[in-house]
């Protein structure tokens, strides 16, 4: 038994040898690092991603605007955001992609964690990484090189103050040995994601990840990082990556590489998803970053066209 098969947002997102289909926020097109984010506008394409039955909506954490860098997601805080998303949808998982571990104190994430969990009713997904911009590393005064022991600490804390009442935790950064961490998640645990490699080695990923969350790779790599991940565990452990898309008009249009994607059609993309799901990727994040057309008129035909392929699973009401 898979112990997050009763969490909503799991249960939504994954299952064995299935994919399904979740955005990025900002949903919207932009040029350069910082998007419009138009409050009214996001919460009507999310609402509308729900009712099309997308599988998920996920943020950013990008601490700081690093001009060399290129993009700084929704902008606003992924706490703070993910509260106010939870608080205008009703069952569409929400995802983070991904928390820093290596700048947060790990029980300030705990309990953000476990707090938005709790409000959205067991829809969290947390994606979690080491960081990557170098300018972040001294603004918040952490050695970059301590990167894998930062990370691995965190989720090591996390798991251990979700699931036990006062619980006893020395670590570089954490000194507890009274207390406890309120609130506790319904399930004493959160579905944890590994981003890329954080800086550990896929034997670690595989047995102390919930699943693991990737970047966009050609198909026979991705096969290969995919079947050599799954068999350091027994268990069924979820596949994420994202991908980049500009949808044409024309449904049959070719593919041109764009940045970690593709501009095409959405038939091409439909086989595109299809080749993903039988190499065992089950869930892929769409980013409309660099798309031309109106985002309304992707979000509904993605949803109308591409995500009846690829639907939301029913999972627990």
């Amino acid at each position: 038994m898979n112990r997050f098969e009763n969490h909503k947002g799991y249960s939504r997102m994954f299952k064995e040898n299935h994919l399904t289909l979740g955005l990025f926020f900002p949903i919207e097109s932009y040029e350069g690092s910082i998007p419009e984010m138009d409050m009214e506008k996001q919460m009507k394409l999310a609402k509308r991603a729900e009712e099309l039955n997308f599988a998920a909506l996920f943020v950013r954490d990008v601490p700081l605007h690093d001009p060399y860098f290129g993009d700084v997601g929704q902008i606003y805080d992924p706490w703070v955001y993910l509260g106010y998303i939870a608080a205008h949808t009703e069952k569409i998982a929400l995802g983070t992609a991904s928390i820093i571990l290596t700048l947060r104190h790990p029980l300030h994430v705990a309990k953000a964690a476990a707090s938005v969990d709790r409000l959205s009713g067991e829809r969290l997904i947390l994606g979690v990484a080491t960081g990557d911009r170098p300018i972040e590393f001294p603004a918040f005064s952490v050695d970059s090189e301590q990167r894998s022991a930062l990370f691995q600490e965190a989720v090591l804390v996390m798991k251990k103050a979700w699931k036990e009442n006062f619980p006893v935790i020395q670590t570089p950064r954490v000194h507890m040995s009274s207390g406890d961490l309120l609130p506790k998640p319904r399930l004493s645990d959160i579905p944890v994601l590994v981003t890329g490699h954080s800086s550990q080695s896929i034997e670690w990923i595989a047995e102390n990840g919930d699943g693991w969350m990737y970047y966009p790779r050609n198909l026979r790599f991705q096969a290969e990082l995919i079947k050599n991940w799954r068999s350091h565990t027994d268990q069924f452990k979820p596949f994420t990556q994202s991908l980049y898309v500009d949808l044409t008009e024309d449904p049959n249009h070719p593919p041109i590489p764009i940045h970690l994607g593709f501009r095409a059609g959405r038939n091409i993309l439909i086989e595109f998803l299809e080749s993903l799901k039988n190499i065992g990727v089950n869930h892929v994040i769409i980013n409309l970053k660099y798309g031309h057309r109106p985002v309304e008129e992707v979000i509904e035909e993605l949803g109308e066209e591409v995500v009846p392929h690829f639907p939301a699973l029913t999972g627990k009401k």
